[in-house]
């Protein structure tokens, strides 16, 4: 009997990596997720940015950034205008803010259909490991390590599991659109 855990951990997998890169597109809001990608060069290092300043969302279309060292705060700010982001930060000697302007009808579309196409290839990736658990099936099958009916039970719980997951993706989209198209 193969291991159906296995694949359902790979397609978990497979949606949390789908929502980690939904955290990374701006919809309008603040979200501190954008910056993740973001390193600071800290003594000579590139160091994350939530490793040298506290970051915080003090309304819904600010974060503020407050660094542990003072001296980092130009270098954060050149890390941030660096970045291909395309926000400008403001430094006021203490803490750095960057406010969100509200996003246009125009780009609003643009975002969605990048969320679009970020959930095709997740689905993408789900079938994939569906396909893969079906082959490995079926070639225990040739083995006679399980029998047929074995191959035909673990063949409809791999695509019970499939159905699962791409039903999640599916509702994490349209979460995600609505957040976009929300003014």
């Amino acid at each position: 009997m193969s291991n159906i855990s296995v694949y359902e951990s790979k397609m978990g997998k497979s949606v949390q990596n789908f929502k980690e890169e939904l955290d990374k597109i701006r919809a309008g809001r603040a979200n501190p997720h954008i910056l993740d990608k973001i390193n600071v060069e800290y003594y000579g290092t590139p160091t994350p940015l939530n490793q040298v300043a506290n970051i915080t969302v003090p309304e819904a279309r600010m974060i503020v950034l407050q660094p542990w060292d003072i001296n980092t705060l130009k270098l954060i700010e050149k890390s941030i205008q660096a970045s291909d982001l395309g926000i400008n930060p403001t430094n006021d000697g203490k803490v750095i803010r960057i406010i969100f302007p509200p996003l246009t009808e125009e780009r609003r579309k643009t975002l969605t259909k990048e969320v679009k196409k970020k959930c095709e290839d997740a689905k993408v990736s789900i079938r994939n490991i569906r396909r893969d658990a079906m082959d490995s099936f079926k070639k225990l099958q040739k083995k006679n390590e399980i029998t047929e009916d074995e191959l035909n039970i673990n063949e409809n719980k791999i695509q019970k599991l499939t159905d699962k997951f791409v039903s999640d993706i599916d509702k994490i989209t349209e979460a995600k659109n609505q957040e976009i198209m929300t003014v």
